[in-house]
């Protein structure tokens, strides 16, 4: 901007000169008026010729002042995008001046601190809604499982990605998200033994899986690198006898969230209905269980939150949370709650207490729900 007024600025000096030159030309010509009319007849042949040629020579000039006229109100617009412009800099340069980065930091960290002591304010809640899916990456087949640790520190990101439903026993590690999206595993564990479904899950840093062609609960240790524990799920229906609705010996659903780990099955003696078992993580002992009155084969997928155990009617479009089972009262209430099944077929949907969102795989598409809670907030008084 600085160079074009340079230029309009010398084009106004040059058509400045110009006007000089007919201001004076005017003054004649007034001169030269009185002369034609203190004796129009004796000079009038004479003054009329000189006349036309002044307006001739004066002609040329009425472009340039239409230019001028134009230039003159560039010239003002370029002022005032330039004080408009000195403005926003100096109030950018105020900014800067007032906080430096490690300042900047501070605030940051001390925003982040308090948005996560008002998160531990909020209790266990229950489900009101499921918005998404948000997509994070399309990889593998239309079967598999992906997670986090939901006890992981907040600096420790990790994923762990299962493809597969069966004849697999490959699990790769990702630092984080964006490694995970970008394909850059940092680790690949061998498991001693072949899983079964989709249903496992990572919990303290340590995998829980269904062994496949059996009711056996193995825990294995990342860290590690060997199992920790193993124990038969007593009773649990296995390979295609209590699986969900889309199969994929998905018999035994392991899963964790705000109170612990979670074993969700069928049993012949509770006649094929879902069984809700609550696991010792370390030994894998069954600590207590619950009878449910909802058959395994007619559900779709389900998750705990908060103790409360959500089945879905479907894996396939129109699904919705159907049914929930309170571990917390021991009853049960049919629900209305919808989400979006963008990739035609669920096989695997578990919530991450940490992220408080299920982690989906949708159709060889890995997903993330968010989920809204009716909560209930503690105060300084309560015990």
């Amino acid at each position: 901007m600085s160079q074009s007024i340079e230029v309009l600025n010398l084009r106004t000096q040059r058509d400045f000169q110009y006007v000089l030159k007919m201001e004076t030309q005017m003054k004649g010509l007034k001169a030269k008026f009185r002369q034609i009319e203190d004796d129009r007849k004796t000079l009038m042949t004479k003054h009329f010729q000189e006349l036309k040629e002044k307006m001739d020579e004066l002609l040329p000039l009425i472009p340039v002042l239409e230019q001028y006229k134009t230039d003159a109100k560039l010239i003002t617009q370029f002022k005032e995008e330039i004080r408009n412009l000195s403005a926003v800099l100096t109030g950018i340069q105020e900014e800067i001046g007032a906080y430096d980065y490690e300042e900047l930091h501070q605030r940051v960290l001390s925003l982040e601190t308090r948005l996560r002591d008002c998160m531990k304010k909020l209790t266990c809640g229950k489900l009101m809604k499921i918005t998404g899916p948000i997509t994070v990456k399309t990889s593998g087949t239309r079967f598999g499982a992906w997670m986090t640790d939901p006890l992981a520190s907040e600096k420790n990101n990790r994923v762990w990605y299962m493809d597969s439903y069966t004849n697999n026993k490959i699990v790769r590690e990702y630092k984080s998200i964006a490694d995970f999206v970008s394909g850059a595993e940092s680790r690949t564990y061998n498991l001693p033994f072949k899983w079964a479904g989709t249903n496992h899950v990572v919990y303290n840093g340590s995998l829980y899986f269904n062994k496949y062609q059996s009711n056996i609960i193995i825990k294995y240790s990342f860290d590690m690198g060997r199992v920790l524990a193993q124990r038969s799920l007593e009773y649990a229906g296995f390979h295609n006898v209590y699986p969900y609705t889309w199969g994929g010996f998905s018999d035994i659903d392991l899963m964790a969230d705000e109170i612990g780990l979670w074993a969700v099955y069928a049993t012949n003696q509770n006649a094929g209905n879902i069984v809700i078992s609550q696991l010792n993580q370390d030994t894998l002992e069954v600590m207590k269980s619950w009878s449910t009155g909802y058959p395994k084969r007619s559900a779709g997928e389900s998750f705990m939150i908060c103790g409360t155990l959500y089945v879905t009617n479907s894996h396939l479009t129109g699904a919705k949370v159907y049914y929930s089972y309170s571990t917390k009262t021991s009853t049960y209430e049919y629900t209305d709650i919808p989400f979006h099944n963008q990739y035609f077929h669920i096989s695997m949907l578990d919530y991450n207490a940490r992220d408080r969102a299920l982690y989906a795989w949708n159709n060889g598409h890995q997903v993330l729900f968010n989920v809204t809670l009716f909560h209930i907030i503690k105060t300084e008084d309560d015990t």
